[in-house]
C-alpha cells in the first residue's frame, strides 16, 4: 500500500471557490516527492488537507490506510508527520535549543533526554553550539531554516513536509538548504513530501514530481523529463522557470 494516497481530493469555499478538483495521487514509502506549481495553484490547501487543517469537501486522503476523516484515529494519524514551515515558525521568545526541546517533546517527556535530542539534532542540521542559546532574531535566515529543520526531526516522523523551504532565501543558502534536506531525507528514510514553485529545488530533491494546474494533477513524473514530457502546460512551466532562474542567476 503507497504511504501517501489522495482519492479524487476537492475542496471547495464557500462562495464557490473550486481550489481542488479532484486530487489523485498516490506517493511510496520512502519517496522524496515535490508537488510543483505555480502560486495560487492550491499547493497550500493540499497540503493543509493533508493535516486535516481544512476539509475537504470530497474524496479522502489517506496514510498507512488512515483516512483524514477518521476521527478516532486523528492523533495516530497526526503522529507520522512532521513539517518545516515556509517561514520557520520559531517561537522569538525560545532560544534555538528550547525551540528544538520543545519539538522533542512532543514524544518525549524525559527533560534531560530532550535536551540531549535537540544537541543531537542541531549538531546534525550543522548548527554550532555557540547558537544554541540564541534567539531566533539573533541568527541568520540559513541558521533558522536549520533550527527550524532540527525541531521538525526531533519528533521522528515517518513523514516530512517542507513548505517552500527555501523561500526568502538567497541562491547560495537555498542551495546550502537543498543539499540539508536530501540528506535529511536519506539518512532517515523518511517519506518526504515537498510543495514548491521553484523549479531548482524540484529537480534537486525529488524522486518524482506532480504539477498541480487549476486544481488538479496536470503530470506526474521525473523532473528531468518535464521539459519534453508532451504536456503543454508542464512544458511552458519548465522553460519559464529556466528564464526566471537564468535572470535571476540562478
Amino acid at each position: 500500500m503507497s504511504k501517501i494516497i489522495f482519492d479524487h481530493v476537492c475542496k471547495t469555499f464557500e462562495g464557490g471557490l473550486r481550489v481542488l478538483n479532484g486530487v489523485s495521487l498516490k506517493i511510496e514509502a520512502g519517496e522524496s516527492h515535490i508537488i510543483l506549481g505555480q502560486s495560487g495553484c492550491g499547493k497550500s490547501v493540499l497540503l493543509k488537507s493533508l493535516l486535516g487543517l481544512l476539509q475537504i469537501t470530497s474524496g479522502d486522503i489517506l496514510v498507512d490506510g488512515i483516512s483524514v476523516k477518521d476521527k478516532k484515529c486523528r492523533q495516530k494519524y497526526l503522529r507520522k508527520f512532521s513539517i518545516l514551515f515556509q517561514g520557520n515558525a520559531l517561537f522569538d521568545s525560545m532560544t534555538i535549543i528550547e525551540n528544538v526541546i520543545f519539538g522533542a517533546n512532543q514524544v518525549n517527556s524525559d527533560k534531560a533526554k530532550c535536551r540531549k535530542i535537540a544537541e543531537e539534532k542541531l549538531l546534525a542540521v550543522g548548527l554550532e553550539k555557540r547558537v544554541f542559546d540564541l534567539y531566533p532574531a539573533e541568527i541568520s535566515g540559513g541558521m533558522q531554516k536549520r533550527a527550524a529543520l532540527a525541531r521538525a526531526i526531533a519528533v521522528e516522523p515517518e513523514i516530512l513536509l517542507f513548505d517552500e523551504p527555501t523561500s526568502g532565501l538567497d541562491p547560495i543558502t537555498g542551495g546550502v538548504i537543498c543539499n540539508l534536506l536530501n540528506d535529511t531525507i536519506k539518512s532517515l528514510g523518511v517519506t518526504a513530501l515537498t510543495i514548491t514553485h521553484d523549479l531548482k529545488v524540484a529537480e534537486f530533491l525529488a524522486d518524482r514530481v506532480s504539477v498541480l494546474n487549476k486544481g488538479n494533477i496536470a503530470w506526474t513524473g521525473k523532473a528531468q523529463d518535464m521539459e519534453t514530457c508532451g504536456n503543454e502546460f508542464v512544458e511552458n512551466f519548465h522553460r519559464a522557470s529556466n528564464v526566471i532562474s537564468r535572470k535571476s542567476g540562478r
